[in-house]
């Protein structure tokens, strides 16, 4: 028995931190102080509040030490660990701020979150499958080979109001009875893990910090549907996630928790992983299963749908992994635990990768039917700098825009919707006052552009020909003719494109052109971008009455463009300036700004 754990963030973001090389450090402190028998440490999944990275958690006191350094480790094991002492200048400040240590979850960052997806990152140690077993892991598989029959499972998970958390929203339980009706030889269950959005890193975490939740979930459906194999298509950029998910599935077949009989209940179900290249067109279902079969990923044709014609032409259900990953929960739990929560049409709860212009950037589970405010400023802890809220991206690529008038819509399907957003994979992009919303379009519709397969031609014609009036727009070159033929070409690529990448790819165009149709017209009319951010159209100039003459930026100015004595006002050369903004982030005194 150990009297104290030290939990130590193993996600992607601290570990590019260096918390391995804490944990290393950690370990040889405790042996060092003869501590290693009386404190186990112990590598976990993201926490959540990534902007506080690398985390590291002390219990039984709760105390949550945030930007921990490996030099903080010294200190760390011998006031607090060996004399009993709270190291409060590595406390985060929210928990720090009574004589007794808050707990997390009365923070605002966790207080107004509803773990279901992400219950167990953060909590154990995703290698560690005797862990995931003494946290409920592998009784809801139980449950169905011993007590349900596959027609109850399909039943409860229905029941449950699961929709599909990869974009389209499309029940869950609806999708599973396809399968499961149609009868053949072999049957196949596919997790997508091939997250492309930009800025979105929710599948990542979970499989990083609670793989065996995603092994256990697919067998699950396995049964449910009659499939008895199945495949995790895995993007090769996500090499913890990898790692991590090909050792559950390693230990899951040596505790016969995977393979021949399991549970001897005569069902056999084995998993595969396979790695994708990073294509982002192979987030759509039947281009993933035609990758996964070794060919280009293209999108194939529908009708037939996966459910009759899917993977190697068999019978297949395909979901995603935060999908997968409330599927122990609902079935160990009942559908009402998950219909309780959230909305009338949008059951259970959602994971957002919260990142951009916010304070607390990371990862959330909020219920669905929480407000845009509420995440905001509430969990986010609200814009940074003294800047206003401008709009949100929801959606990624595929999403639109929700704007400061839409703060107090809720986060669901239905409602998103209405407002021409949607609530795709998860990505939340919170923007302020200093972003240009045709700048954000056309960052998104690049992104597009670079990874169409290119196989039919509204997307891989279309979208580069949008791009272009785009390009000619935040250069100071667009008419008033050439908005109403973007909106036009908008629309076509919709109604033409062949697959989801293409019919979603002028979402963020059309949402930010509806909503800041203003600011369109400023950079064809006016030739100016109001935000400052696209830099044709704007200057940088030095305000004569707040300028010291310190001659920093000049120092700075990587083309010499600034010119000036000490002790009297600079001046830029328009002419030689490539507006970098090198001098606006040196400027001590605010005496330099975009016009």
């Amino acid at each position: 028995m150990y009297r104290s754990h030290v939990l130590v963030c193993g996600g992607t973001g601290c570990t590019s931190s260096h918390s391995p090389e804490i944990i290393e450090a950690l370990n040889a402190q405790l042996k060092e102080k003869g501590l290693e028998s009386e404190v186990q440490v112990v590598r976990t999944g993201c926490f959540g509040l990534c902007s506080l990275g690398p985390i590291m958690i002390v219990y039984p006191e709760g105390c949550f030490y945030s930007q921990v350094k490996v030099d903080d480790v010294p200190e760390i094991v011998e006031e607090h660990l060996l004399k009993g002492r709270i190291v409060r200048r590595l406390l985060y400040s929210e928990t720090a701020q009574a004589e007794e240590i808050k707990p997390l979850n009365e923070t605002n960052f966790y207080k107004k979150q509803h773990r279901v997806a992400l219950r167990n990152c953060g909590v154990i140690d995703p290698e560690n499958i005797d862990e995931y077993i003494g946290a409920d892991g592998y009784q809801a598989l139980a449950k169905c080979l011993t007590e349900l029959t596959p027609e109850e499972v399909v039943k409860i998970v229905s029941d449950s109001g699961l929709r599909g958390r990869g974009g389209g929203g499309f029940p869950t339980g609806r999708k599973w009875s396809f399968t499961a009706a149609n009868k053949a030889d072999q049957k196949y269950v596919v997790c997508n893990a091939d997250e492309g959005d930009p800025g979105a890193f929710m599948d990542r975490s979970v499989l990083e910090g609670d793989p065996h939740c995603i092994v256990e979930a697919m067998a699950i459906c396995g049964y449910a549907t009659g499939a008895t194999e199945g495949y995790v298509y895995v993007r090769a950029e996500y090499p913890i996630a990898v790692e991590r998910l090909q050792k559950a599935i390693k230990d899951a077949r040596a505790y016969g928790l995977l393979g021949k009989n399991i549970f001897n209940s005569g069902f056999d179900f084995d998993l595969h992983v396979r790695l994708g290249a990073g294509a982002f067109v192979c987030g759509e279902e039947t281009a993933l299963m035609t990758s996964i079969e070794g060919n280009r990923g293209e999108p194939r044709p529908r009708p037939p749908y996966p459910a009759v014609k899917g993977l190697f032409g068999k019978p297949t259900t395909e979901n995603n992994v935060e999908t997968f990953a409330n599927i122990p929960q609902i079935i160990l739990n009942g559908p009402a635990f998950f219909n309780t929560i959230g909305t009338e049409t949008s059951k259970g709860t959602k994971v957002f990768a919260l990142g951009g212009k916010i304070t607390n950037t990371g990862l959330v589970e909020i219920p669905m039917g929480t407000t845009l405010r509420e995440i905001v400023e509430d969990i986010g802890g609200g814009i940074p700098n003294g800047k206003k809220f401008k709009a949100a991206q929801t959606g990624g690529p595929s999403g639109g825009c929700i704007p400061a008038e839409y703060l107090d819509t809720p986060m669901d399907y239905d409602s998103l919707l209405k407002i021409g957003a949607m609530v795709g994979s998860g990505g939340l992009i919170i923007m302020d006052e200093t972003s240009c919303m045709v700048d954000i379009a056309k960052f998104f519709l690049k992104f597009t552009v670079d990874e169409s397969c290119g196989k039919c031609t509204p997307c891989r014609v279309g979208t580069r020909r949008l791009l272009e009036l785009l390009e000619k727009i935040t250069d100071g070159n667009g008419t008033m003719e050439d908005l109403d033929t973007m909106e036009a070409l908008c629309y076509y690529i919709k109604d033409n494109s062949l697959c989801g990448l293409g019919q979603t790819a002028p979402n963020p165009v059309l949402s930010s052109y509806r909503h800041f149709k203003d600011e369109y017209i400023a950079h064809v009319k006016d030739k100016k971008c109001p935000a400052g951010a696209c830099k044709n159209l704007t200057q940088i100039v030095i305000d004569a009455e707040k300028c010291k003459g310190c001659t920093a930026c000049e120092r700075k100015c990587p083309v010499g463009a600034i010119s000036g004595t000490v002790r009297n006002p600079h001046v830029i050369d328009q002419s030689k300036c490539i507006k970098c903004g090198a001098c606006i982030e040196t400027c001590r005194f605010g005496a330099i700004s975009r016009k």
